[in-house]
């Protein structure tokens, strides 16, 4: 799917009616609630008696504690209920909650708006699992990460939109009856936009609700930890809205206070971080190669922490003026600049952090338990966005800085990404991959849809660097168990990245017969549990180019395990970096340029009993061609 495509969904209808309910939803929760924080930030004294820094993180957490007590009967709901009129249900709720919120505008009563804040969280509740459930019912698996790309950009587009819109009516003239009003016209056109929703069957239409929420809640996270992968991916997911939340809520303080600024640069801060945002999660599908590239992930924590601290730096340098200014005062300051380009890329790389997240979660957990593992992630998601306006809280009243806030923030995500990735290996190895053939190494594949998404099979290719595992690796729609070397890997470093990736060391008899016999039970193994598993039948690097004969371990694997084979060939990678050539390196590396002649060619799959050495020596000799 190309670039144009992926906004091409938005002339669909299997799309475009569930994104602008969506995008019609985040937009108007903000036009509230960022109308609500301006007021009460800008003209608190008319309004409480409570300080505005407590309320600025109070007021985001109450929104987001029906998540905590409503996920796991949202995710229930999904389940059992036509995704359709679910949608439709919602968008009436939202119109009875704006009612209410237009009383406590017009007759200044802020409990009223404190219990909207509240009611749009249980709307957003019932609609998180039918956001992420929708998508993989009405998209190919190819279509799943444009399609989470535009979604997020669009989620974060409606939250720019809604914040700029509700900062900029609420301090008009009659601004409190204009919110009120906009906040219902928003409400009905997104009713409108969900009659158009088509039909998405419930995958669990007899699923008998648990009336207990916290009992289910315990339920849906304990199914969800059963896969380990899913489970800490919806970690990553709840910890970015962790380090969002606590960025976010301080932009009123941060533009009023620290910046001495207007709301119209409360609104800049805005901008530039959805933008960045928007930018990052479009980028995604580009990066990812039209699949789900789990390698984004450490890419984008590494940014995320990089660009806080440096936001901490940049601040450090800014000379606060003695009036307040508006937007374009605040662009005439010293640094300003840096400050802006910080606070995009911490959204450019936020975009790049969640999108394969929420790929990876519907493309690896089972259909009829994913609305309730969504629901599950957004108990998570409720509770470390709590977490985080409790922690800006505690921070507040031991004085720390709006921007040393952010520098806590980003040195705490730096620690956070290195244990979940400790946990799970596979993100650091597919990041390690991606680096490599996005660098080193600009790799072309053919025909690699015919690697199974699903099922048991043995891929064949021919040895010729030290990172086919990786090459391969990255372009392969799922992970693969390769069988390699034991010598290549125990190397240093290299090493460790094939024992995270559960690699298969093997020996030849007469050097280890043990370890030899120890691999094809492990291979045999592999295959029985539905894996991938790489060999390369030539047994050894080669030190010419040219490919050498295939061994009869091949036969032996199929003889075991009856499963297809892919033949694939490695184009253009001999003489380039960590192959067996130093004499011609620099002349191949760096001469030749091998980013414009790299590929990784896939043929069709051969039926095991045909999978003969001599026979898969031929395929992979066609599919290399005369590259070496």
């Amino acid at each position: 799917m190309s670039q144009s495509s992926q906004f091409s969904l938005l002339t669909q209808r299997r799309f475009a009616p569930f994104f602008w309910t969506q995008f019609l939803g985040a937009f108007n929760d903000n036009v509230f609630k960022t109308a609500l924080l301006v007021i009460l930030t800008f003209e608190a004294a008319s309004w409480t008696t409570i300080d505005p820094a407590i309320l600025n993180s109070l007021i985001p957490g109450l929104f987001i504690l029906p998540y905590v007590v409503f996920s796991a009967t949202a995710g229930q709901i999904a389940e059992k209920v036509e995704k359709g009129r679910l949608a439709r249900f919602v968008k009436m709720l939202e119109i009875a909650i704006m009612l209410v919120a237009g009383i406590g505008w017009t007759t200044h009563t802020l409990w009223l708006l404190i219990a909207s804040v509240v009611g749009m969280g249980v709307h957003s509740t019932l609609f998180g699992p039918v956001k992420y459930a929708y998508m993989p019912q009405h998209l190919k698996p190819e279509e799943l990460v444009g399609g989470n790309g535009v979604v997020e950009m669009g989620t974060f587009v409606g939250i720019l939109l809604g914040q700029i819109l509700g900062a900029a009516l609420v301090l008009k003239t009659n601004g409190l009856l204009l919110v009120a009003g906009a906040t219902m016209f928003f409400a009905v056109l997104g009713l409108a936009a969900s009659y158009r929703i088509p039909h998405s069957p419930a995958p669990m239409p007899d699923l008998k609700i648990n009336p207990n929420p916290f009992a289910e809640s315990v339920r849906n996270i304990g199914h969800a930890r059963k896969n380990r992968t899913v489970f800490l991916s919806m970690l990553g997911n709840s910890w970015f809205w962790f380090y969002g939340a606590m960025i976010l809520s301080q932009f009123p303080l941060y533009a009023k206070n620290f910046l001495h600024g207007d709301y119209s640069v409360f609104v800049m801060l805005l901008t530039v971080f959805s933008v960045g945002v928007g930018v990052g999660s479009l980028l995604c599908e580009k990066l990812s190669g039209h699949k789900v590239e789990i390698g984004l992930v450490p890419f984008g924590s590494i940014g995320l922490s990089l660009f806080g601290i440096d936001l901490y730096f940049a601040s450090m340098g800014y000379v606060r003026p003695a009036l307040e200014v508006d937007m374009m005062g605040i662009l005439a300051q010293a640094g300003v600049a840096r400050m802006l380009f910080d606070i995009a890329m911490v959204g450019v790389f936020g975009g790049l952090f969640i999108v394969p997240l929420f790929a990876l979660i519907q493309t690896r957990c089972e259909p009829a338990h994913l609305s309730r593992t969504i629901g599950g992630m957004n108990i998570l998601n409720a509770l470390f966005m709590i977490g985080a306006a409790g922690l800006a809280i505690v921070m507040i009243k031991l004085d720390f800085t709006i921007p040393q806030m952010f520098l806590a923030t980003a040195i705490i995500n730096a620690v956070v990404a290195l244990y979940i990735f400790s946990l799970v290996p596979e993100f650091l190895v597919r990041f390690v991959a991606w680096m490599l053939i996005h660098t080193i190494h600009r790799v072309k594949t053919v025909d690699v849809e015919r690697i199974p998404e699903e099922g048991p099979a043995v891929l064949v290719c021919n040895h010729v660097s030290y990172v086919d595992a990786l090459v391969i690796g990255a372009a392969s729609p799922r992970p693969i168990r390769f069988v390699m070397d034991h010598k290549i890997f125990k190397m240093p470093l290299m090493g460790w990245l094939f024992r995270t990736a559960r690699a298969i060391p093997i020996a030849p008899a007469k050097e280890d017969p043990f370890l030899m016999e120890k691999a094809y039970i492990d291979i045999a193994q592999a295959l029985h549990e539905g894996d991938l598993v790489c060999i390369f039948p030539e047994g050894r690097l080669t030190s010419t180019g040219e490919m050498g004969e295939f061994r009869g371990g091949i036969a032996k694997i199929v003889e075991r395990s009856k499963v297809p084979v892919i033949p694939m060939a490695l184009r253009g990678l001999w003489g380039s970096l960590l192959t067996r050539d130093p004499g011609n390196l620099f002349e191949r590396t760096f001469a030749r340029g091998p980013r414009s002649r790299l590929a990784l060619a896939v043929g069709a799959p051969v039926a095991p009993e045909d999978a003969t050495p001599d026979y898969l020596h031929q395929q992979v000799l066609a599919l290399r061609g005369d590259w070496k």
